[in-house]
């Protein structure tokens, strides 16, 4: 079994603490599914009761860094080149509709770089984790490796889709509408965080998504790179982490699908 370092042990502690409270609130999501109002407030309540609890872990544990969160934005302590990056409750919709596969995301940024990440997915008991040199594991005992099919016609891509204008519309349609004709097994699974966990372990071969945030895709990235996949920006060399676009694949279609996505593009401008 894979030892934790302690920065790892922190992350994870975080997540799990958070996770069982999330795990007894989403008992209750099933029963407001009836009612009127719905379950969108208790779900909110929810997301920021899950950001608290990492937050007060991450804080007691190393009390000058910095936090970039979904919820409350960002937080600037005396350390500014350690940054937590935060994604309380990733695939929210599912979480609201009581559909089990959501997910909480962890990020260590350290000068400018992903060093850890910790994506936790507490109804599944799934727990992927990745520091930066020393490689990507599930539950610290099985290491993580990215797919090898080299074929797109083989492979599974899944990607997201948000509210959108007409132009951001016109383009995901190009994109879905060429890939599809040579990568027919597309899903759209909800969770951008878990997307990347599954393209670290294989059960995916490629995910791509525009209009993303750093704390959908940050611990997420790092786990794919240490699984022996590949990440980039779809349009330009800038960091995926902040570009708000991004493709991750196993390092054999990566180069096919981004010449895809690119010549959609084009195509809907």
């Amino acid at each position: 079994m894979a030892t934790l370092s302690p920065i790892l042990s922190i992350m994870v502690r975080a997540a799990e603490k958070a996770g069982r409270v999330l795990i007894r609130d989403f008992g209750e999501v099933e029963q407001l599914q009836v009612s009127r109002k719905g379950p969108a407030d208790f779900v909110t309540a929810a997301d920021k009761r899950s950001e608290e609890i990492i937050f007060e872990e991450l804080k007691k544990a190393k009390p000058d860094f910095s936090f970039l969160m979904e919820e409350s934005g960002e937080v600037t302590g005396n350390d500014k080149d350690n940054i937590w990056i935060i994604d309380p409750i990733d695939g929210t919709h599912n979480f609201m509709h009581g559909i089990p596969h959501w997910c909480i995301s962890i990020a260590l940024q350290s000068k400018g770089k992903i060093v850890a990440g910790v994506i936790y997915d507490p109804a599944k008991d799934e727990l992927f984790h990745a520091e930066k040199g020393t490689g990507a594991f599930l539950r610290g005992n099985k290491r993580l490796r990215a797919s090898g099919r080299n074929q797109l016609e083989n492979c599974v891509i899944s990607t997201g889709y948000g509210g959108m204008d007409k132009q951001r519309h016109s383009q995901f349609v190009e994109e879905f509408s060429q890939l599809i004709t040579q990568a027919p097994m597309v899903r759209r699974m909800g969770s951008a965080a878990l997307d990347l966990a599954y393209v670290a372990a294989g059960r995916l071969d490629g995910y791509f998504e525009r209009h993303i945030k750093a704390w959908d895709v940050a611990a997420g990235i790092l786990l794919v790179r240490e699984a022996g996949g590949m990440v980039s920006s779809i349009d330009d060399g800038s960091d995926p982490v902040y570009s708000g676009n991004i493709i991750a694949t196993n390092n054999q279609i990566h180069g096919d699908l981004h010449k895809i996505l690119k010549s959609a593009k084009q195509k809907a401008a």
